[in-house]
């Protein structure tokens, strides 16, 4: 996925850093539940969430806005 909204080296770049922290906690024996979670995220819907969607929402988040 790359949102078009968004500037493409912006997304590269952003897209990198959610895959890294993702392969952290991984690491550590996360989910990808716990990977939302250190991120301030809630998972998309009840059922299972893999690796690519939430490396996928970190990422969109990384890019909003600042609050």
């Amino acid at each position: 996925m790359n949102p078009h909204h968004i500037n493409p080296a912006q997304w590269s770049s952003v897209l990198g850093y959610a895959r890294q922290s993702c392969a952290r906690i991984f690491r550590d024996g996360g989910s990808p539940h716990d990977a939302l979670a250190a991120f301030g995220l809630r998972s998309r819907a009840q059922t299972s969430v893999d690796w690519v969607h939430a490396v996928e929402d970190i990422a969109i988040m990384l890019c909003g806005p600042a609050h």
